[in-house]
């Protein structure tokens, strides 16, 4: 279990290295070898005993950023122009950091900051993205070393399903959360409920591979998807996929199998769905429609009665878990009718989740609403708005590795719709941290196009 701990603190040494080279697109090495991994290898080093570490090894992400964004700034030779949503992503992160002084909630200080790194620490993910000159970035190069994350994941997912037992069981997952959040196992398997599904049989498993949760895991699946139809469309929207692809995206399907998480579930075909839109497959929307078909009649008629009950009670909200959520939500929505400006940091989330005491919760945007406010909120949602619209727009203006960013930006926004609005979508660290890295990036590749009226596209030295 070592080989954990070493791959995230050798991507980090290795980032921090190019970071000091002044090769600051090293960073997604550690996003990409490192995040994933995240909380195993914070859980493997608890189990190993070094507590006094975990500190320490948290805040490599933090740091990494700080040290970049630094960088990028003090490099920063060309005038910046800032677009409509950096302008609306700093309003969110003042406004948040205001919360953090203002005297609302029964949070100290200490608990305020820890929820405003929680709320807004992505915005300086994606103004490092902003900052970023997209010439010195080989997009395909880092496509695949996503894709090639997901492979790894199956490959240990395939170790799940055959010995029948969770990674986690192995890595003192249970005894690192209870020490250092105070989170008592639970469920059937002494981790945690989302680790399992108990309309089907007696709690059937779902599996995380090394990831934090399936849920997180599922979630990955949409990234690589994303990235997987960016990677392989060619520019008159054909589809040419070589082994590795092919490969890749059988992955995705057995993992988002195994993982059994419904809103990725549902995204993972929604974001399938609209590529095939986007691009014109009018044969993959027939296949899609086709599918849905023949699952309803083998559902309906051919399915034991364990998991016919486990769909339609999705399907009707009134299984435990979709009851769950729907109460939280109403919990949280009531909060905001009742306190428009919000009632404090840390007060929905993960601080109060700690507690005991949380408001709402199991959404992001209850979780923003809740503690900052409707206005807050509403920056949030018009920023995703803005990015979904404007990736649609410039994808088919232009060329090579930019529009590749542009349709996995579009396909990555889509597909997060559904997670967005039931899970706490920026505690998967490297989902949050991939996305809005790219966001900024991108809005730095369109930026450059504001004044010229008529786009040719980019040039072709950037395919």
């Amino acid at each position: 279990m070592f080989v954990f701990p070493v791959i995230y603190i050798a991507s980090f040494f290795a980032a921090l290295k190019g970071l000091v080279k002044q090769k600051t697109e090293a960073i997604l090495i550690f996003f990409i070898c490192a995040l994933p991994i995240y909380t195993t290898t914070l859980s493997i080093t608890f189990q190993y005993g070094f507590a006094k570490w975990i500190p320490v090894l948290q805040s490599f992400k933090e740091i990494l950023i700080l040290i970049a964004l630094s960088t990028l700034l003090y490099n920063l030779k060309r005038k910046f122009h800032f677009h409509l949503v950096d302008k609306l992503l700093l309003f969110f992160f003042a406004s948040t950091l205001l919360y953090v002084l203002l005297p609302l909630g029964q949070f100290g200080l200490f608990d305020k900051l820890l929820a405003f790194k929680s709320l807004s620490f992505f915005i300086l993910v994606y103004f490092t993205g902003r900052l970023f000159d997209p010439q010195k970035i080989f997009i395909a190069k880092y496509f695949r070393f996503i894709c090639a994350v997901i492979i790894v994941a199956a490959a240990v997912l395939l170790f799940e399903v055959f010995t029948y037992q969770h990674l986690q069981t192995y890595t003192g997952y249970a005894e690192y959360n209870y020490y250092f959040f105070k989170q008592e196992p639970t469920g059937n398997y002494g981790l945690s409920w989302t680790f399992e599904v108990n309309q089907i049989g007696q709690g059937a498993k779902r599996f995380a591979s090394f990831f934090s949760n399936p849920l997180e895991f599922a979630a990955a699946t949409v990234l690589s998807v994303s990235v997987l139809a960016a990677l392989y469309t060619r520019e008159n929207n054909k589809i040419k996929v070589d082994n590795f692809g092919i490969l890749a995206l059988a992955c995705t399907a057995f993992a988002i199998f195994f993982a059994l998480s419904r809103a990725s579930l549902v995204s993972y075909f929604l974001l399938i769905y609209a590529y095939a839109f986007i691009t014109g497959k009018r044969t993959i929307i027939r296949f899609i429609h086709f599918f849905f078909l023949a699952a309803a009649v083998y559902i309906l008629f051919f399915v034991n009665e364990d998991i016919r009950g486990f769909v339609i009670s999705t399907l009707n909200f009134s299984n435990l878990s979709s009851l769950g959520h729907i109460l939280e939500w109403l919990d949280g929505i009531q909060s905001m009718v009742q306190n428009p400006l919000g009632i404090g940091l840390g007060e929905s989330g993960r601080v109060a989740g700690a507690t005991g005491d949380n408001v709402g919760g199991e959404s992001q945007l209850i979780i923003i609403g809740v503690q900052a406010g409707i206005l807050v909120l509403g920056v949030y949602i018009a920023v995703y708005i803005i990015l979904i619209r404007q990736s649609f727009r410039w994808f088919r203006r232009l060329k090579g590795r930019e529009r590749k960013l542009s349709l996995a930006l579009l396909l990555m926004k889509i597909g997060f719709i559904v997670p967005l609005v039931t899970a706490n979508f920026e505690s998967y660290i490297y989902l949050s941290y991939m996305v809005w890295f790219f966001s900024g990036l991108f809005i730095t590749i369109i930026s450059k196009y504001r004044e010229i009226p008529q786009i040719t596209g980019a040039q072709d030295q950037l395919a």
